[in-house]
């Protein structure tokens, strides 16, 4: 068994402390505990990193969508102006 040092925040060391006390088990158990659960969780790809899934936008071949924003605006901003209206 090899012999580590390592710094917990203060935040982890409360979270580790409870359930050692409450089973009677040391630091050192329920941090092993803890780890081991963690790894048996852990699946590749799981690294936190944001990946984006792409979709088809179903949209017919031969429609441009270059300036489809303006279009929006067109039909947003008169929206916008009668509930500023409405609410004024």
């Amino acid at each position: 068994m090899g012999r580590t040092t390592i710094t917990l925040d203060p935040d982890m060391a409360a979270t580790l402390r409870r359930p050692a006390s409450e089973r009677g088990a040391t630091h050192t158990e329920t941090f092993n505990a803890v780890i081991r659960a963690g790894i048996a969780t852990y699946r590749p790809g799981q690294d936190g990193t944001y990946r984006e899934q792409v979709v088809s936008l179903m949209v017919r071949t031969g429609i441009a969508l270059t300036h489809a924003h303006c279009l929006a605006g067109e039909f947003e901003d008169p929206a916008i102006v009668r509930k500023l209206e409405l609410n004024g």
